[in-house]
């Protein structure tokens, strides 16, 4: 059996304005890779990516390498620390069954994010779509685990008073909203006419069974009607909140199944006073079982 993982943490960006960079992801990516360190993978298995090395080439090409090399009995692990956005979906590009009625694409920024015609280039961003694709060619038995520290719908976005108070307190969301006017107003009027949709919809596709193929297993850091913090903790170090509290309560039990450590998160979320709660998605015998091992 063979483990490979990627991690990608992402603060800056070369074109948003620093007022758009995040804070704790590449910490994120680190201690994600320390913790694997600790739990069987090998160095060399695992690929770190921060800031400009994570470009979406760079992603992508180390992510299928991962998938393609995998064999049953294999574990591959992806981690993703940074803004998530939505993108227009374009007709076709959906598996059946998995159609957007609500005519927007889940989508993660990129190194590169830039603005396209219709909101932001989809060229720069990482859309659901194609990573559902990669996973689903992983072979049967092999494992797919994935923790994603972002915002993955744009019913997260609030009021002002929100955003405020959280900035006060050291915490940015990790969302970009449509970057033009028109956009803006395209995805906000999508979103009215769809609003149950796009709550129910976002990020469901990666986890779905397509055959004998690997079944994933997905942990969020927030529901799709919610934005995922970059906080502090620890004295000002800064963290997604969900990864911090993801590792503490694996450090603190690590044979706990998926789901108590899933409990755990949302008891430390509440306990921050963060809104978000984390989400757990995959087969019902995963969630039994420990983080890390088949079922």
């Amino acid at each position: 059996m063979t483990s490979r993982a990627l991690c990608v943490g992402i603060n800056e960006f070369e074109t948003l304005p620093q007022s758009s960079w995040l804070n704790g992801c590449v910490n994120d990516a680190d201690d994600i890779a320390a913790m694997l360190k600790k739990n069987g993978f090998t160095s060399r298995n695992i690929t770190v990516l921060h800031d400009a090395e994570a470009t979406k080439e760079a992603i992508m090409t180390a992510l299928t390498a991962m998938v393609r090399k995998s064999k049953p009995g294999d574990e591959v692990f992806f981690s993703y620390s940074s803004h998530g956005t939505q993108v227009p979906n374009l007709p076709g590009t959906e598996a059946a069954g998995d159609d957007e009625p609500d005519g927007l694409d889940e989508a993660f920024a990129c190194w590169e994010i830039t603005v396209g015609a219709e909101g932001w280039d989809r060229g720069s961003v990482i859309v659901d779509d194609e990573l559902r694709d990669l996973f689903a060619s992983a072979p049967e038995g092999v494992l797919v685990e994935v923790l994603l520290d972002t915002c993955h719908s744009g019913s997260g976005t609030r009021d002002l008073d929100d955003i405020q108070r959280d900035l006060l307190r050291g915490r940015r969301p990790r969302y970009l909203p449509p970057p033009t006017a028109r956009a803006l107003a395209k995805a906000r009027e999508i979103r009215a006419a769809h609003p149950e949709v796009v709550e129910r919809k976002a990020l469901m596709s990666l986890v779905k069974s397509r055959g004998a193929t690997a079944k994933p297993v997905l942990f969020a850091a927030c529901r799709p009607d919610q934005t995922a913090s970059d906080a502090q903790f620890d004295g000002g170090r800064p963290n997604g909140a969900f990864t911090y509290l993801f590792l503490k309560a694996l450090k603190e039990s690590p044979t706990s199944t998926r789901t108590d450590l899933h409990k755990a998160v949302t008891a430390g979320l509440k306990a921050e006073e963060f809104t978000q709660r984390s989400t757990l998605e995959g087969p019902l015998k995963a969630k039994k079982t420990s983080f890390g091992q088949r079922w």
